[in-house]
């Protein structure tokens, strides 16, 4: 019979017991201490080893040169000049070029004309092409703006000398009739444009949030495979509960803690923000992950349908946090769908005490948004309440687990004897 979780307080040594009995299950279990264990950190290293370089250089691009003069030959060696870019091809035709660019040979393909220099002389403006691939992003972006820097430094230095032909005499002066208003841009945050640094730090919580629900389908499961969930929940189901789920909570909290620490300890990256908010954050994070998994996997009581659900639910979380893609731009559905995955909240947290040092109290919207998710817990601990009845038919399967094991225990005690 069910006993009532608030009149009645198990033994303190229960509670102990049921802790040992998780680690033993643990240890038993390959694919959950993989999943406790050394699968975060193989993702940790994959993840940072994949961005390890941090800025992209010398991507490698083919010239088509139309022109062969001086200036032509002077663009092409500013263009390799760039930190970006690497001019590592050079084609005789645009097809040629264009085959190479479509082969990945080259990210981009740039063709010079005909009479560069000539038309550039006489004051007419010629045109220089430039074809990269848009598909790639973050390379095209690259690219791009290499290129157009390139070109405008070339400009920059044409213009100055036709002004000190014309009688400028001062080279500054011919330079600021050239170029008559400058500009400095002075990023705040992530200075050098490190990728790695608003990449591999949103994408490592995001992964963390993956491996957080998945294990504690797994762990709930295997009382499932075992006694069965009735049996399991017999007495004190909430106790149980959350015995069943406080290891893991501390397990992935000290995970959390460690990317944390390799990040902006070992790697120092740039940290302003205060460390106590972080680890509130985290450890809230895991509990709101720990309870949307309790509650898909208690609804469903089928391990497959409950991954299916967590795997669907989780998955995309890297598309939705707002870093790769503004979240101000995101359609309603894109917004809404953000709002209901615990690592959002926690990389706004993150992202603003990394890059802006907010205070505690500048943080507490978000880490009261993420309370807010202890709600699935709560009704996780509902459903384990009604299933520990009595009368809660025992699913499929269950039973005949249960018989298989009387029989083997009945079995062991007749050899025994």
């Amino acid at each position: 019979m069910a006993h009532s979780d608030l009149s009645v307080t198990p033994p303190t040594w229960c509670r102990r017991q049921a802790l040992k009995q998780e680690w033993h299950l643990i240890r038993r279990d390959g694919w959950l201490f993989a999943m406790v264990s050394w699968v975060p950190v193989l993702v940790f290293l994959l993840l940072w080893g994949v961005f390890s370089a941090g800025i992209a250089r010398d991507l490698p691009i083919g010239v088509v040169d139309g022109d062969h003069s001086r200036l032509s030959r002077q663009l092409i060696r500013d263009y390799d000049a760039s930190p970006t870019l690497s001019v590592t091809r050079s084609f005789t035709s645009v097809e040629e070029g264009g085959a190479a660019l479509r082969g990945g040979d080259v990210y981009a393909l740039v063709v010079v004309p005909r009479d560069l220099e000539k038309e550039t002389l006489t004051g007419k403006a010629p045109t220089v092409t430039v074809f990269y691939n848009s598909q790639l992003i973050l390379i095209g972006k690259l690219v791009n703006s290499a290129v157009l820097q390139a070109q405008g430094t070339l400009n920059a230095k044409v213009e100055a000398l036709q002004h000190m032909a014309s009688g400028a005499t001062v080279p500054l002066q011919a330079l600021g009739q050239a170029v008559p208003v400058q500009s400095q841009i002075t990023p705040l945050y992530n200075s050098n444009s490190h990728y790695g640094q608003f990449l591999v730090a949103a994408a490592i919580p995001a992964a963390w949030q993956i491996a957080i629900v998945i294990t504690t389908i797994m762990a709930l499961a295997a009382e499932q495979r075992g006694r069965g969930i009735s049996s399991w929940l017999e007495s004190y189901p909430v106790r149980r509960l959350l015995a069943k789920l406080l290891p893991y909570t501390l397990i992935f909290t000290l995970h959390g803690a460690l990317f944390l620490w390799g990040l902006y300890g070992v790697l120092d990256w740039p940290m302003h923000g205060h460390w106590g908010v972080l680890l509130l954050a985290q450890c809230l994070t895991v509990i709101a992950c720990q309870g949307i998994a309790s509650l898909l996997f208690l609804m469903t009581l089928d391990a497959t349908k409950a991954m299916s659900l967590a795997a669907g639910f989780t998955a995309p979380a890297f598309a939705f946090v707002g870093v790769t893609f503004p979240a101000t731009d995101m359609p309603g559905f894109a917004q809404f769908w953000r709002a209901m995955l615990p690592v959002s909240h926690y990389l706004d947290i993150q992202l603003h005490q990394v890059n802006h040092g907010q205070s505690w109290s500048q943080a507490m919207p978000q880490l009261l948004m993420l309370a807010v998710f202890s709600v699935t817990l709560c009704l996780a601990a509902w459903r384990v309440t009604h299933l520990a009845k009595p009368n809660n038919p025992t699913p499929p399967g269950v039973n005949d687990i249960n018989r298989v094991n009387d029989i083997g225990a009945s079995q062991s005690e007749q050899e025994g004897s």
